[in-house]
């Protein structure tokens, strides 16, 4: 029986990127549903918002070209939400894993907090599926065989993987006869570009988007799809810090509530001083 696949992603249904990641799934044989957020919801991260009428979540059946007979979905909501009801049955069966993208702009370093094409996948991890996140670098990419490629090559680590993971896939916008190889990488301390606030008036704030200068950062995301590589980074959503002191916290044994070893007094209250008649 094949295993069966949500294709998502946050740049919107209709997007080259959506279509060509859910052609390369069939291909790999996996029983493919697609359902993407109706309009553009790049930046959602794993926000679980929707848009309701009476209640109701809005879909909107869609025909993909090249994907006849692939059930395809036009939702009102943001992709982390859309994988959230798809394991739970929204569009027939349950998902085994998450594929999603092709997002058209890199997803590295730290900033993928903020992405929802690796919201959608993280957001299946918690509910114990695999997922796959892959971007092709680039403001308006074009190179979406290279892309394609691999994708197909993460999507067999991803299977042969023996645990639920996330890998966050990163392409080179580059002919596939330039592309220098996929290689393992950290996350970069932020990503690819990095948005700074450069005004702050009276009722608006303006910011500037950066080039962060990735070769100060070898072995991570950034520096390497800069230097024309793909990159193929695990991930697990959720972590916890166990080792970090809290002071006056003590650990819980299981089962039962944090208690303050020493609580902090509350400051005195300052009495307002009374004007004089």
């Amino acid at each position: 029986m094949s295993l069966r696949a949500l294709v998502t992603n946050d740049d919107g249904v209709g997007s080259e990127g959506l279509r060509r990641l859910a052609q390369m799934a069939v291909a790999a044989g996996l029983d493919v549903v697609v359902a993407a957020p109706r309009d553009e919801a790049s930046g959602s991260s794993a926000s679980l918002t929707a848009v309701k009428a009476d209640g109701r979540i809005l879909v909107e059946e869609q025909h993909l070209d090249g994907l006849d007979g692939v059930p395809a979905y036009g939702v009102a909501a943001a992709p982390g939400f859309i994988a959230l009801i798809a394991i739970r049955g929204a569009f027939g069966a349950p998902p085994d894993l998450v594929l999603s993208g092709i997002n058209a702009g890199a997803n590295t370093g730290y900033a993928i907090l903020h992405s929802g094409t690796v919201g959608a996948a993280l957001t299946a991890r918690t509910q114990g599926r695999k997922g796959l996140a892959i971007s092709l670098a680039g403001a308006t990419p074009t190179n979406w065989d290279t892309a394609t490629a691999v994708a197909q090559q993460g999507l067999q680590v991803l299977l042969a993987t023996t645990e639920p993971v996330v890998l966050n896939v990163n392409v080179p916008d580059v002919p596939a006869a330039e592309l220098r190889g996929l290689r393992r990488a950290r996350l970069a301390s932020f990503g690819m570009v990095q948005t700074t606030i450069t005004e702050v008036g009276r009722g608006y704030v303006t910011l500037a988007v950066a080039d962060v200068h990735a070769e100060e950062e070898p072995g991570t995301d950034a520096t390497l799809v800069a230097g024309g590589f793909a990159t193929l980074t695990p991930l697990n959503p959720i972590c916890e810090v166990p080792d970090i002191a809290l002071p006056g916290v003590e650990l819980a044994p299981t089962g039962t509530r944090l208690q303050l070893v020493s609580p902090v007094a509350a400051p005195p209250r300052t009495q307002p001083r009374r004007r004089g008649r």
